[in-house]
């Protein structure tokens, strides 16, 4: 029996071709999206993996330090380090700023930390670690630094010292780690017009200038000059304990907020990336609207196109299942030639674009089978219209 499909393709092998690259960067953009929406999943559990924290402690009633601002003072962690279970709490920063690299202007996020602590970059891909108090920093490789470059954070020029990769922010920002005194300063503290401005106010203040009370003004204009106060304390956990244990006492007695680490996860992924993961979805659902769209419309027309042919194979009395199957064979191969295209230009494409993508081999089958379920549905209008061909146009005019 004569191949239909085979010979119609063979017969318009370019049209089939084209259409099957079109239908494939369709379908890379609809892996890209699949992409972003994982790559934002991956991000979030990133930051979380490499602050190297069992619980973070922030601000009462927020979902900080990444969902929203928190504030606490810096001298908390030595009461959580009292706490039973808890090898080690340090104090962080976090501020998202944009900052001058080369001749353009670089998103990132700056991360306060103490070195040794909870916080530092885990790991290192060139230079070295933090080891002085002041003005150096760590970069991560997607800010576009190398070690030797010097970046200006506020006031102040730091001078990079090493590279890390895959520290980014829940939004995708690459980090830039300083000192945490340093991010302090840069986050908290006024500029010095504005320091200058509230000396004056302070020193007319006639209740701090009291003969009986010396120093009283000394003291309240080097507070305007010092920050205590950082986003979140990093707490690490003793072999053994469970984070519920530690947090909770924390919750009760210290008037503070402590989540754990799954209750961390559940606030970036179902919170913090739950809008754009709803857009994803719709974006994911009109694409592959668009796609079935597509395919039944040139699959359609490409049955148009050999009424003649199909009318003959039912002159000598070929059955309708075995016309059906040619029709579907042809679908189906259109939609395995868009799957090859659309998976090879989403993994060719996705270096480039600012979002990570992370494109998963478990997400590769599960378009395939979606794909082919789309071609074989949108191929039943061709095959209703193959099937209602009257024999008698192969004798007709």
């Amino acid at each position: 029996m004569i191949n239909l499909a085979v010979r119609d393709v063979l017969h318009s092998w370019s049209k089939f071709v084209l259409t099957g690259v079109g239908l494939g960067l369709l379908i890379g953009v609809t892996f890209s999206m699949a992409g972003i929406y994982r790559g934002m999943v991956d991000d979030g559990k990133a930051l979380l993996r490499n602050s190297g924290a069992d619980i973070w402690v922030v601000q009462k009633d927020t979902l900080g330090p990444y969902a929203e601002p928190s504030s606490v003072r810096d001298d908390v962690y030595r009461g959580i380090l009292g706490l039973p279970g808890v090898m080690a709490a340090a104090n962080v920063t976090y501020l998202t700023m944009q900052v001058n690299q080369g001749v353009k202007d670089v998103r990132v996020m700056v991360v306060g930390f103490e070195p040794g602590q909870p916080g530092e970059p885990p790991y290192l891909v060139a230079g070295r670690q933090i080891t002085r108090g002041h003005y150096e920093a760590v970069a991560d490789v997607r800010t576009g630094f190398a070690v030797g470059d010097t970046v200006r954070i506020r006031r102040h020029e730091y001078a990079v010292v090493g590279l890390t990769r895959r520290m980014v922010s829940s939004g995708g920002d690459p980090m830039l780690f300083i000192p945490l005194r340093d991010a302090q300063e840069a986050q908290f503290l006024k500029d010095n017009d504005a320091i200058v401005s509230e000396r004056e106010r302070t020193a007319a203040n006639p209740s701090l200038n009291r003969p009986g009370v010396p120093g009283l003004l000394e003291a309240v204009q080097a507070s305007q000059t010092a920050s205590r106060s950082v986003n979140a304390v990093l707490v690490r956990l003793q072999p053994g304990w469970e984070a519920e244990q530690v947090a909770e006492p924390i919750r009760r007695w210290k008037h503070l907020q402590a989540y754990t680490l799954a209750q961390m996860e559940e606030i970036l992924i179902a919170k913090l990336i739950a809008t754009s993961s709803k857009q994803i979805g719709m974006f994911l659902v009109i694409l592959a609207v668009v796609s079935a769209a597509i395919v039944s419309f040139i699959i359609y027309t490409m049955t148009l196109g050999k009424i003649r042919e199909l009318a003959v194979l039912k002159l000598i009395g070929t059955r309708n299942s075995t016309i059906a199957g040619m029709i579907l064979q042809q679908s189906l191969g259109l939609g395995l030639i868009g799957f090859l295209i659309g998976r090879t230009a989403a993994t060719l494409w996705a270096p480039f674009f600012p979002k990570y993508l992370l494109l998963l081999p478990e997400d590769a089958l599960s378009g395939l089978v979606l794909i082919m379920v789309i071609c074989a549905l949108a191929s039943l209008l061709a095959i209703r219209a193959a099937l209602k061909v009257d024999p008698a146009t192969a004798i007709g005019g």
